[in-house]
């Protein structure tokens, strides 16, 4: 299971699909995740619901605490502004007070945004990484408008990247990061 992981991180999480990987019982598989969870070898990220939206409720997205292990380029950015996000996330909880969470936007016709950060669970920020693309993004707009996010960002894996495009900030991923914490 460890090893197939790391082919999973970034895209819905299917418990099924691991078990006719594997070829063993849900119920092995669903208890072998959450011990590696437990250890500290993965996290998950659910998806965000709203009334505004007609969103997914099932899958989640599934990262790696060591994004080393991951070799897709790609799945290896992301989770790395996964694991950044999260851990602003519990900063601001531990340090501040505030009750926030990290979650990944997908709607029933497929439109997704990598993030989203809820404060006291109304949205705040959502975050679309990309490799090198500067066009702002279509999902990252849609769903920033339709819950209302202030803060969004589209993050490039390009150095010295930072324009505003009508309502979304896209950044450079160094920099980015940087101004987390």
């Amino acid at each position: 299971l460890a090893e197939l992981l790391p082919d999973k991180v970034g895209s819905l999480l299917s418990l099924n699909s691991l078990r006719e990987d594997l070829g063993v019982a849900h119920k092995t598989v669903k208890f072998w995740i959450e011990t590696l969870e437990r250890f500290y070898y993965h996290f998950r990220i659910y998806p965000y619901s709203s009334s505004k939206i007609k969103s997914l409720r099932k899958n989640p997205k599934l990262y790696l605490w060591d994004w080393s292990e991951i070799k897709n380029e790609n799945a290896r950015l992301e989770n790395i502004v996964a694991s950044h996000l999260l851990k602003l996330c519990h900063f601001l909880h531990d340090a501040e007070g505030y009750k926030t969470e990290l979650y990944f936007l997908r709607d029933i016709e497929e439109r997704e945004v990598d993030f989203l950060v809820s404060v006291d669970k109304k949205p705040w920020m959502a975050v679309e990484v990309k490799q090198s693309d500067k066009s702002p993004s279509k999902h990252l707009k849609y769903f920033g408008d339709k819950l209302n996010i202030p803060f969004r960002y589209q993050i490039v894996n390009i150095e010295n990247i930072d324009i505003m495009q009508n309502t979304i900030r896209i950044i450079s991923v160094d920099k980015f990061l940087n101004g987390l914490i």
